[in-house]
């Protein structure tokens, strides 16, 4: 079973950087699709960035030229750089993968997600 765990997020004032990683354990391997989706309270878990087995990724409007994604195929690792933050940036954060997918920003189709890392950034 693919297990994983997000880490990174915290408080920050607008205009600020968070770095979000998320490990992967379990039968993982490269050719996993990979994404980082968001929920803030009331409203629907939304894609955020979403990245492919070749490195090609693509990002929610919202949060393009601030925020990117990349990943280390030898870790099993993903991560999301977030700059200029804004306080509608707030959310819960997760970290999603399946092998089947495709490079996706809709959450229905991943099968396997993390616990959520939790972002607040402040005006």
């Amino acid at each position: 079973q693919v297990r994983l765990a997000e880490s990174g997020g915290g408080s920050v004032q607008a205009g600020g950087s968070l770095r979000l990683s998320c490990a992967a354990s379990g039968y993982t391997y490269r050719h996993y699709y990979m994404g980082w989706f968001r929920q803030a309270p009331g409203k629907e878990r939304e894609g955020v960035a979403a990245i492919d087995s070749d490195g090609s990724t693509v990002y929610a409007d919202s949060v393009k030229g601030r925020f990117t994604i990349s990943k280390d195929n030898a870790k099993n690792s993903l991560y999301l750089q977030m700059n200029s933050l804004k306080p509608e940036d707030t959310a819960m954060y997760y970290c999603a993968a399946d092998r089947w997918v495709g490079r996706t920003l809709d959450p229905h189709g991943y099968g396997y997600w993390g616990q959520g890392t939790q972002v607040a950034v402040s005006s």
